[in-house]
Formats: structure tokens, C-alpha cells, sequence
């Protein structure tokens, strides 16, 4: 039987920015993969939410989130709209309901998503959500969760917490997490900001020489069944 990863995100890019690396290896391994996006992206940054040129970007956001995530080879992406860097206005309840509901549909075993301390309020909320839909009844299908970190968030907040217990060799995979990057023109910052292609590079590298590999993402693992 074939098993299957989701990725649980808060927004677009979080998911390639935390994971893809690892993914992408998983899925050359024989794993199925999903992602969700559970927030609309970009909107914070404006006065207004409703406004015609913020239209026109969430556009061409959503076309960047699949053609990033079509990179690695990611099966299907869902994409949902609740309302960037505002996750703490909505009912946790809403966002537990829609991880459930695409939890149900696909049945994954493993699920990557945020971790719990990180600076962005979004990032947070995802991470009890997901934990919060995924409780250890009799019949839960997923059986690993990691936490990954999100440069400029999870390194950002004080004191800094994020300390991985898992790690992910991803040397072989790397140019596939830069290349799916690549696709998020508009999210890329230019180094020294953490959320470039040379900050995510270099993070890698730094993973990878704590635990002697060249590139390697490394996670938080939040419960393992085996």
C-alpha cells in the first residue's frame, strides 16, 4: 500500500520553505503527497482586504502555489481562504473541520505543518489545529507528525525554542526545494533576509553540518507510531 504525506500550511510558500526538500525525497521513495494551504496569503499588508489590485495578486499567487508544489511532484494541492495573519479572528474550530475534512479524504500517515512556537500567529493556530484533528483515537490513520520551521518566523521569536530531533537528508533534493522556490517570485526576498534562496541554502547546509550531510531539513518530530 502506497503511504501518504500531507502537508497542513498556514500559507503559500510555508510549505516549501519547511518541507519540500524532504517531500521531494519521499516521493522519489514511492510516498504520495498533498498540500494544504489554509490561508489566502498577502492580504495582510494592505489597509483593505477588498481591493482589486489585491484581486490580481492572490492570482498570481495561486498560480506560483501550483506550479511550485507541480515541481516536486505533489498530487493535488487544496487551497483554502481564511484570512492572513488573522487565523486567531476565526473559530479554531472552522480550521479543525477543514484539516479533518481533507485528513478524511486522503488518509494520510504522515503529516508535516508548523511549528508550535513560531513568531506568526497563523503558524501556531495551524499547528493546534492539525493536532487538534489528528487525536490518537483507535482508528486515526496518521501515524507521524513533524513540526518544520519557516525562516523568518520560527528563528525570529524569543526565546528561541525549535530544536529538531529529526533530520532529513535532502542533498539529493535540494535543487528541487530552490526550484519550487523559484516559483514564488513574489514571496522571495533578496539575502540577507531569511526567505531567500540563499538563506535557505545556507540553512540547509547548517542542518546538514550538525549532523555531518551536506543538505539536510530537519523537523520536530511531534509523535511517532510505529
Amino acid at each position: 500500500m502506497i503511504k501518504k504525506i500531507l502537508i497542513v500550511a498556514a500559507h503559500p510558500d510555508d510549505e516549501a520553505l519547511g518541507c519540500f526538500g524532504t517531500v521531494a525525497k519521499l516521493i522519489k521513495e514511492g510516498y504520495e503527497a498533498y498540500t494544504l494551504i489554509l490561508g489566502e496569503g498577502k492580504t495582510s499588508r494592505d489597509d483593505e482586504r477588498e481591493v482589486e489590485n489585491k484581486k490580481d495578486e492572490l492570482e498570481v499567487l495561486n498560480t506560483e502555489i501550483q506550479k511550485a508544489n507541480d515541481v516536486i511532484g505533489i498530487k493535488k494541492v487544496f487551497i483554502e481562504s481564511f484570512p492572513d495573519n488573522r487565523f486567531d479572528s476565526v473559530d479554531l474550530l472552522n480550521i479543525v473541520k477543514v484539516i479533518s475534512k481533507i485528513k478524511d479524504e486522503i488518509k494520510p500517515d504522515i503529516i508535516f505543518t508548523h511549528y508550535e512556537k513560531d513568531l506568526n500567529i497563523d503558524h501556531q493556530i495551524t499547528y493546534k489545529a492539525v493536532i487538534t484533528a489528528t487525536r490518537p483515537m483507535q482508528n486515526e490513520c496518521v501515524k507521524e507528525i513533524y513540526s518544520f520551521e519557516i525562516l523568518s518566523s520560527t528563528e525570529w521569536n524569543y526565546p528561541l525554542s525549535f530544536s529538531p530531533n529529526t533530520f532529513f537528508d535532502i542533498s539529493d533534493t535540494i535543487d528541487l526545494k530552490i526550484k519550487a522556490m523559484n516559483e514564488y517570485a513574489s514571496e522571495l526576498c533578496e539575502y540577507p533576509h531569511p526567505r531567500s534562496i540563499e538563506g535557505i541554502e545556507l540553512s540547509a547546509k547548517y542542518h546538514g553540518m550538525r549532523v555531518g550531510k551536506k543538505y539536510v531539513e530537519a523537523f520536530k518530530s511531534v509523535r511517532v507510531l510505529k
